[in-house]
């Protein structure tokens, strides 16, 4: 019945780490930008799959587009992502240099990872709902019994608090990163 739960969670949870990864700004991390979207040749899609995107020092990111076509909408599709980075187009690559933190750009991040973790809740609260559906219509059927399907949602309960509380877990660290000076 709850087969799928924990590996649907685990999912989430590996989701907001990947999330919580990119908000590395005081260090140049590729991953801040990779999965910008771009419209590039008619369609739109992450830069990683029309440039490569590296670090040059701790503090640079270097985006080298495999069509110097594109480069303009490179820059302008990280101008638009809202990130707070200001690409430097130089006609054969974008470099971004990684602003050094001040105390108000630490609060910002702690507030956009806050939000992050908020976001991922609702996730894991949708499929604690996807799940509780299954269970209430087994129940209708009468494929399984009213104490079976309380067991199930109560493990399905534990499961999402457990879920949640190591999402806070991990929001609490990310947060105390962030505000280290």
């Amino acid at each position: 019945m709850l087969d799928n739960l924990q590996i649907e969670l685990q999912k989430a949870k590996e989701h907001i780490q990947n999330e919580f990864s990119k908000l590395q700004a005081w260090r140049a991390n590729p991953a801040i930008v990779e999965g910008v979207l771009v419209s590039a040749y008619g369609s739109i899609g992450p830069i990683k799959n029309v440039a490569a995107v590296s670090t040059l020092d701790a503090q640079t990111i270097v985006i080298q587009p495999w069509d110097k076509a594109v480069l303009k909408d490179i820059e302008k599709g990280i101008t638009d992502a809202g990130l707070g980075l200001n690409p430097s187009n130089n006609g054969e690559s974008i470099m971004i240099k990684i602003p050094t933190l001040t105390e108000e750009r630490r609060r910002d991040l702690t507030k956009i990872a806050s939000k992050m973790s908020e976001e991922w809740k609702v996730a894991i609260r949708n499929i604690r709902q996807d799940h509780k559906k299954k269970i209430d219509h087994t129940k209708s059927e009468k494929t399984i019994s009213e104490d079976e399907a309380k067991s199930y949602e109560n493990d399905l309960q534990k499961a999402v608090d457990a879920s949640i509380k190591e999402i806070d877990l991990l929001l609490k660290e990310k947060e105390a990163e962030i505000m280290k000076v």
